[in-house]
């Protein structure tokens, strides 16, 4: 390996440490409530990809299918109003889980593209309910 592939490859290693809270089921499964995690790279996927080989708890937060994101009996709406957004396929949450990125959900964000830094906190959350 020459000198311009060994700065390549140490230029490409970047690793990010967040705090990761988790609630409800996903605490129990993780046996933990809080933990400070280290991963290769800086976006929301490549920490979900890490903390899920670490942890095995990806079938309660990520819905695989489009029919795994959604509640029976809630309305589905082709044209969401305002600015609610929502995650492509394979990158939604299941019924009442949820992810965020300093307190605001990722799909508010850059869904898993969302740029991590040191530092930042992620929670993944299930049950999440909102009441107002």
């Amino acid at each position: 390996m020459g000198a311009t592939d060994a700065a390549s490859e140490t230029a490409e290693t970047v690793t990010t440490t967040v705090e990761v809270n988790l609630t409800g089921h996903v605490r129990s499964a993780a046996g933990t409530h809080q933990v400070e995690f280290t991963f290769a790279g800086e976006t929301l996927r490549a920490f979900l990809d890490a903390f899920f080989e670490a942890y095995d708890v990806r079938d309660l937060v990520i819905a695989e299918r489009e029919a795994d994101a959604t509640t029976r009996g809630w309305a589905r709406v082709e044209q969401p109003p305002g600015t609610w957004r929502k995650n492509p396929e394979g990158e939604q949450t299941r019924p009442y889980a949820r992810v965020l990125v300093n307190g605001v959900f990722n799909e508010n964000l850059d869904g898993f593209d969302t740029l991590l830094e040191d530092g930042d906190r992620v929670a993944l959350m299930k049950p999440f309910l909102y009441c107002v």
